[in-house]
């Protein structure tokens, strides 16, 4: 179903393991590590990311480039470097899918992105369900540290890099970074407005720089081929690179798929996912997970790139395409996205710790027969009033629900006018 596109980031991905050191070793894995401690100085390192046009495959879509260099020369040591693996938001399952498959590709980028800005110090912070690929990760960092790619003296050079896996306690808010420094300092997990920022001051006061797994990655193959061929991987002039994207809901093949950035929607559904479920016809999809709007019918051949979702007033975000048929009630969806983040929220502010219950008490009613017209301006106002909260938690949560009543108002009207959900009659 990939076949003919590239695969960078599973290009070893088996069906019943992971790949091994040697295996990975024999195709090229830790040359870029090699290269970097004998041939090529920091700064190097730095701008290929820059010029690679490398966007953070988290969710926000920040440059890598950008970040690394935030990092001052003459900040203070020791100084962090921390792999988000929490991927708690709804849809999104392409860091559990790549950690079962390329473990050391993980290692190499952490030891990569920590050299570029003299990190001694690796975290890997990782859900809890996510058990098993921790100790995966656990068990191949112990073989890395023992074939000198971590640890003392990497490669016989001065450099120095140890990671450890720091298993979360388990809440969605300890994906944003500044939330989960606190927890990693073993504080409520509550996020925090910058200035300073992480790579000023972040773990226990020091300059650290804060990744997710895909992100980190990529890195190993810019430092070994260079930005222009991560670019050229892209389907799209803005584009850069490849992309995991986890595919759920209404199609014959959901899973992960690692596809050029740029390629189109429709092509995702109809030929790696095999089309829509039993005849059923496309209606809508969250094109980047739980935090981003719905994409309808009219946008079933967008470009799935960064720049392209966001001329169309939405986000690429994790890159977790959920699927809806015809058959889907886009009510009752946005009702369960909405208890997810009501569930979630830390309750640290108030729009988003009252907002989020007031929301899905209305959106509940409206589901199960007792809304009313007037209903729909309220749900508005309160949306207007969770984009003034702390964080980018309930500007996200609340995306579903704008575009819900942009794109599908004629169904909550339909909701409310016929006193019950039309698709359960």
């Amino acid at each position: 179903m990939t076949g003919q596109y590239p695969q960078v980031l599973l290009k070893h991905r088996k069906p019943d393991r992971i790949t091994t050191l040697a295996e990975y070793r024999e195709t090229g894995g830790y040359e870029a590590l090699r290269r970097v401690l004998t041939e090529m100085d920091r700064q190097e390192v730095k701008t290929r990311l820059a010029d690679a046009l490398l966007l953070g495959r988290g969710g926000a879509g920040f440059p890598a480039g950008i970040k690394v260099q935030t990092v001052a020369e003459d900040a203070p040591f020791p100084r962090y470097l921390v792999c988000n693996a929490d991927e708690m938001e709804p849809g999104t399952f392409k860091d559990r899918v790549f950690l079962h498959a390329e473990p050391h590709m993980l290692i190499e980028g952490m030891a990569l992105a920590a050299y570029s800005i003299r990190a001694s110090h690796g975290i890997i912070f990782i859900r809890p369900e996510y058990e098993s690929a921790a100790k995966i990760l656990e068990r191949e960092i112990g073989i890395a540290r023992r074939e000198g790619l971590l640890g003392e003296h990497i490669l016989g050079s001065d450099y120095d890099f140890e990671i450890v896996v720091h298993r979360s306690g388990g809440r969605y808010i300890c994906g944003e970074v500044t939330a989960q420094l606190n927890a990693l300092q073993g504080r409520r997990p509550n996020p925090k407005q910058p200035p300073p920022y992480a790579t000023d001051k972040g773990l226990w006061g020091l300059p650290t720089l804060a990744n997710n797994v895909e992100t980190l990655a990529c890195i190993p193959h810019i430092v070994k081929n260079g930005a222009q061929w991560f670019k050229d991987l892209a389907l799209t002039p803005e584009a850069a690179g490849t992309k995991l994207f986890c595919v759920s809901g209404k199609v014959n093949r959901p899973g992960c798929y690692e596809l050029p950035l740029g390629i189109k929607l429709s092509e995702i559904i109809e030929t790696c996912c095999g089309g829509m479920k039993d005849g059923t016809t496309f209606k809508a999809c969250l094109p980047g997970g739980a935090s981003t709007g719905y994409l309808t019918a009219d946008h079933y051949h967008i470009e799935m790139d960064f720049e392209s979702l966001k001329k169309a007033r939405n986000r690429l975000g994790t890159g977790a395409v959920m699927v809806f048929d015809h058959h889907c009630c886009m009510v009752a969806a946005t009702l369960n996205l909405t208890e997810f983040f009501a569930r979630e929220s830390c309750g640290w502010c108030t729009p988003c710790r009252e907002g989020f219950p007031y929301l899905r008490d209305l959106l509940w009613r409206i589901e199960n027969g007792q809304g009313e017209v007037g209903f729909i301006p309220m749900i508005k106002t309160m949306c207007g009033h969770l984009w003034k909260s702390y964080c980018a938690f309930a500007p996200g949560g609340v995306a579903s629900i704008e575009s819900l009543l942009e794109n599908f108002e004629d169904e909550v009207m339909a909701h409310i006018e016929g006193k019950g959900c039309p698709f359960k009659k």
